[in-house]
């Protein structure tokens, strides 16, 4: 993007991040098109800037120039035309039709055009839409505002929403990612009887097949290296039933081969899934490479687990500090806090744990060696062993949180009395 806004557009990814609403979470990611924006002022060129850097945006060309609708005319005498054209004009609305006609002689028919103008006039606005012009907006605009017109231009309005992806990822190895996205998987899929897909992105030592007790011939190995045949009937295919509302798609966990990936490399799978499938469930591995960036930095939601010692700190902090970077527009990620209460082990409280990261824990997790060691040695779900645990309400609260069905609730601080009495013990 443009250099001359830099300072300008870092303050506002600052500002933005975790401000997302209601109306940026229902903006489907927009196809692989070309925009070029013509401005005339700063309020406008932002908003657009801001929705180029947005990860639902990742697949656009976008280039926004200064110099309203002359500017474009100018420029598109000697240039072909994108798949839109967004154009912000002050003109008087008896000025403003002479000017489209202008621009309508150097504009390729296929070309959708947006026009932001300053004048909040119905018969104005009926007149552009009766010579082609696709949208009229009325400055200021929000950056949702132009990615739904974007969206709206560009994606079948009758088709079916896609999916939502729920990323979980450890703030250090061995912290309990994985059994916390599967038991939250489940859980999904059990409260509301929606269908789920859950996927062990840790090729080489993925454990849902043994935490589901699964077995299966096929799964997400042949999903990445056969991604030129990647559709519906491909996935199915590769998907193992765990429950009603759950399948699996299972690392294959052996070490046949090394496992170094593009950083496209899950996107066909992914959107693949969300099509078919409204949860998405995706089990990351505690690495850092470019595709767990991608898949992280694209997800519509992010939990990160930590344990509540420094290194799990550092690292939680890090992987904030990045994301925030690359999702300036989205909510921030969740916090579980798992294991905690461990005998003798020294540990960061969870409040002295949140308030560097900004961010308070939606769920509290105590150690418990014994449900969980049942739980991954038998193939079950927490839930499943011990239907009473003080997990399971943590598990809910985050299926809740994560699918927007209900209110999280804070953790409670009394949940870890039990744990308290073990550490006594």
């Amino acid at each position: 993007m443009m250099d001359r806004h830099s300072s300008e557009l870092a303050q506002d990814r600052s500002d933005a991040f975790g401000e997302a609403s209601e109306a940026m979470d229902a903006v489907r990611p927009i196809p692989r098109i070309s925009i070029q924006a013509f401005c005339e002022s700063e309020g406008v060129a932002r908003p657009i800037e801001r929705a180029a850097e947005d990860r639902r945006m990742s697949k656009a060309h976008v280039r926004v120039h200064m110099g309203g609708i002359r500017a474009a005319i100018d420029h598109y005498a000697s240039a072909p035309t994108p798949n839109l054209v967004i154009l912000e004009t002050r003109m008087a609305p008896a000025d403003l039709a002479g000017e489209l006609e202008g621009l309508a002689d150097v504009c390729d028919p296929g070309s959708k055009v947006v026009v932001i103008g300053h004048h909040n006039d119905i018969t104005l606005y009926r007149d552009l839409l009766r010579r082609g012009i696709s949208e009229y907006l009325v400055a200021p605009v929000s950056m949702a505002d132009l990615m739904a017109v974007v969206a709206g231009l560009f994606l079948d309005a009758q088709a079916q929403p896609i999916g939502r992806t729920f990323a979980f990822v450890g703030a250090k190895g061995g912290v309990g990612s994985s059994t916390i996205a599967h038991n939250v998987a489940w859980s999904i899929s059990k409260l509301f009887t929606t269908d789920v897909v859950l996927a062990d992105m840790d090729l080489p030592f993925g454990t849902a097949n043994i935490n589901f007790d699964q077995d299966p011939a096929q799964g997400i190995a042949e999903a990445v290296y056969s991604a030129d045949r990647m559709d519906d009937v491909f996935l199915d295919r590769l998907l193992s039933k765990c429950a009603d509302h759950l399948s699996l798609l299972a690392a294959p966990s052996i070490l046949d081969r090394t496992y170094d990936f593009e950083a496209e490399a899950f996107s066909a799978l992914i959107e693949t899934a969300q099509r078919t499938t409204p949860v998405v469930a995706l089990d990351v591995p505690h690495v850092w490479n470019d595709w767990t960036r991608s898949v992280l930095s694209r997800a519509d939601e992010i939990v990160i687990i930590a344990t509540p010692d420094l290194a799990n700190l550092r690292n939680a902090k890090n992987l904030i500090d990045t994301l925030k970077k690359s999702r300036p527009n989205d909510k921030p990620p969740r916090l579980v806090l798992n294991q905690l209460a461990m005998p003798k082990r020294p540990e960061i409280s969870p409040q002295e744990f949140a308030d560097p990261l900004g961010i308070e824990p939606i769920g509290l997790i105590a150690f418990d060696p014994a449900v969980f060691g049942a739980a991954a040695n038998n193939g079950r779900m927490i839930a499943e062993t011990d239907p009473k645990h003080a997990a399971i309400e943590t598990f809910h609260q985050l299926a809740h949180a994560l699918t927007g069905r209900g209110e999280p609730k804070k953790p409670k601080k009394s949940g870890l009395d039990l744990f308290g009495r073990l550490r006594r013990k």
